[in-house]
């Protein structure tokens, strides 16, 4: 049951935009509640890891390098490009920038588990981009970013540590003194971070209704184009080096599916709830195109 309701989790962004967007006094109020789900996310995230996986991000360095690499160098760029091509405003243009800069998404573990990749590459992946994103995430995005709009860079250091890695290393420190004794809670945990993801999509959205109406098709467009970039480059530069399948495919997910719920928190703390609208049509999006594309490699793994 629990797994049925997490593989429709883009049906859920879907229909709880449409009813944000429809209704946006339901969840509109609800702005200051995005950090702590956040928190939430990445606590769940942490509580499906162990130690050992920490170890185990030293043992096949090369794929994990080339991952985060293209991760990091790839899609700030890209977004940066976008962003000045379609001539956004410099609100919209940090917003895509912080989903560029960002670390891998905790969906891309699951997406990664319905194609049939490697998921133990795509949670060392997530864990290693995770864990660096407290350095990188400020640091690209002032690189990007300093001569558009001011960038706090210290204050948003700070709140990745508190929103990314404390959350995570409380997770992980908890999983593996106590696991055992909790293993029949763990399955909570993934659900609670759908539920969160879908309602901070909620929120963006209530926020957001009148910028959407007017810019929705553009934003649509640059998150689209970013989004399959992301994908495809993350499929096809390891595939160059002859990579199996499910390599490739775990690559692909993890540079094309980003943690958009801190680019959506760090835009409303830094920037605004414009800012965050990027962060959440990505949000939803990577899912859709996420599924879409496990279930096409699923079936033709069959």
């Amino acid at each position: 049951m629990i797994n049925r309701i997490m593989n429709l989790f883009p049906l859920w962004a879907v229909l709880f935009s449409i009813l944000a967007y429809s209704i946006p006094d339901l969840f509109a109020g609800m702005k200051s509640a995005i950090i702590p789900l956040l928190t939430l996310i990445m606590f769940g995230m942490g509580m499906t890891l162990t130690f050992q996986n920490f170890i185990d991000v030293l043992k096949n360095p090369t794929v994990l390098i080339m991952g985060v690499v293209l991760q990091y160098l790839l899609m700030p760029l890209t977004a940066y490009v976008i962003g000045i091509t379609l001539n956004l405003s410099n609100e919209l243009i940090a917003g895509m920038v912080l989903v560029g800069a960002s670390p891998g998404g905790t969906a891309s573990n699951v997406i990664t588990f319905l194609a049939k990749g490697r998921v133990a590459l795509s949670i060392t992946l997530t864990l290693s981009s995770t864990l660096l994103a407290v350095l990188l995430t400020p640091y690209l995005s002032y690189l990007y970013l300093n001569e558009l709009i001011e960038v706090p860079v210290w204050n948003m250091f700070l709140s990745v540590l508190q929103i990314v890695l404390a959350p995570v290393l409380i997770g992980t420190l908890i999983n593996s003194l106590w696991g055992s004794n909790i293993e029949k809670y763990k399955n909570v945990f993934p659900l609670l971070s759908v539920a969160a993801i879908v309602i901070i999509i909620a929120i963006i959205v209530a926020l957001n209704k009148d910028n959407l109406s007017k810019i929705g098709f553009v934003i649509a467009s640059a998150v689209i184009l970013h989004n399959s970039i992301g994908l495809a480059a993350g499929y096809f530069f390891p595939k160059i080096f002859r990579y199996d399948p499910e390599t490739c495919r775990t690559i692909a997910f993890e540079v094309g599916m980003q943690n958009s719920g801190l680019a959506v928190a760090l835009a409303i703390k830094f920037y605004g709830s414009v800012a965050a609208i990027p962060g959440a049509v990505f949000s939803i999006w990577h899912n859709i195109s996420g599924s879409l594309l496990a279930g096409f490699w699923r079936q033709k793994q069959k």
